[in-house]
């Protein structure tokens, strides 16, 4: 049975540490809604009701532009490994991206990462949690090095090159505002 509470508490803060990955689920007023695997060290509570993650360069910017035309986001996880849980989170989230003043300090709570794209800092409303007793058991093996390595591999030129070209829009051609405005929007690649 679902349970509802309007902030993060210590149970729910350890479910959240204790999970490898989560998902971010955002919609813009039309288009597609887009929901992304995350993983890696990218995310920190903050307090009860702040939630920040750090999204990396990838091929896809949707939750950017879906936050630029309606601030709502959804976060969440599954107990695969141990304790049988859905927990999500509800709210809106201020984009923020590296030339933002606030970005620095918080990219600065997780691991140095090459093509750190956008801070997403989330106000939760409610969070709630339902049994999780039909998702499988899976067993975690690491995380993946492909990402680090491609961005390493392009170097700072080559990404800020990747979001002109392929970050610029979402698939639906919506801006997600990655670079300054004064260059102009271009759309997908």
């Amino acid at each position: 049975m679902a349970k509802q509470f309007d902030q993060i508490n210590d149970s729910h803060r350890r479910f959240i540490e204790a999970q490898h990955m989560f998902f971010c689920g955002s919609a813009a007023p039309d288009g597609r809604v887009n929901i992304s695997p995350k993983g890696m060290d990218s995310l920190r509570m903050l307090g009860p009701n702040r939630i920040v993650w750090r999204n990396l360069t990838g091929s896809g910017n949707e939750t950017a532009g879906h936050l630029a035309r309606l601030n709502r986001m959804t976060l969440m996880w599954c107990g695969f490994e141990k304790q049988p849980m859905i927990m999500r989170v509800y709210g809106d989230a201020n984009v923020l991206h590296p030339r933002d003043a606030d970005f620095a300090s918080l990219n600065a709570l997780f691991p140095t990462a090459l093509g750190a794209r956008q801070i997403y800092d989330m106000r939760v409303e409610m969070l709630q949690t339902s049994c999780g007793y039909a998702v499988p058991f899976f067993n975690y093996a690491g995380d993946r090095d492909v990402l680090e390595k491609w961005a390493d591999d392009k170097g700072d030129a080559g990404i800020s090159t990747y979001w002109d070209e392929r970050n610029r829009t979402t698939i639906d051609g919506m801006p997600t505002h990655i670079l300054p405005e004064n260059t102009g929007d271009k759309t997908n690649a």
